[in-house]
């Protein structure tokens, strides 16, 4: 375990003395706060759900969305407890607000990734591509101004995408079934 938290400790100190400039943190501490407490994929997801079209992409990212807050907020970061990096690594300067909950696992990058990966299976590619980006941008705001270890990012990121997965395996056909509807005439099939 001292080995993973020291290389969690030198990443987040790399950062800091060789990526972190006076110009690019305001950017980073923006893009994080698009994802505060999920706020721009749960957004989206309102909006898909609002429109017909996308209210089968609605619900799919609904059940991803859901799916990863219970398994990251509410289990995982209660159950491992891991003080944030700027809390426990002498030398690190956290560039933007402080957090006061858990850090394991970064619950910006699992609704980041369970809401993009839906986005990247389910829709065109011009804006799915895009979705997943923000998504990478997000996770790395997170290491950049040092609210999160890399393995915190990780973990969420593979818990998102794994939320994601399911929701497009198990509940796109149904919703697929049920609001589908066609697109010429704006009636149901």
């Amino acid at each position: 375990m001292d080995m993973i938290f020291h290389w969690d400790a030198s990443v987040l100190l790399w950062l800091q003395d060789n990526v972190r400039t006076d110009a690019l943190t305001p950017f980073m501490n923006a893009v994080s706060l698009l994802a505060k407490s999920g706020a721009l994929w749960v957004l989206l997801t309102l909006l898909f759900l609002g429109m017909r079209k996308t209210r089968a992409l609605g619900a799919v990212c609904f059940v991803s969305l859901l799916s990863n807050v219970v398994i990251l907020n509410l289990l995982l970061k209660n159950i491992v407890a891991r003080p944030r990096p700027y809390t426990m690594i002498e030398g690190l300067i956290l560039a933007g607000p402080a957090e006061w909950d858990w850090s394991f696992p970064s619950g910006h990058t699992g609704a980041s990734f369970a809401v993009a990966v839906c986005m990247l299976l389910l829709m065109s590619r011009k804006i799915g591509i895009p979705a997943l980006i923000l998504a990478f941008l997000i996770s790395f705001s997170r290491l950049y101004i040092g609210v999160h270890y890399p393995t915190d990012v990780i973990c969420g990121a593979l818990i998102g995408t794994s939320c994601a997965l399911f929701s497009v395996k198990y509940v796109w056909p149904r919703a697929e079934k049920k609001f589908n509807y066609d697109n010429d005439t704006g009636t149901e099939v």
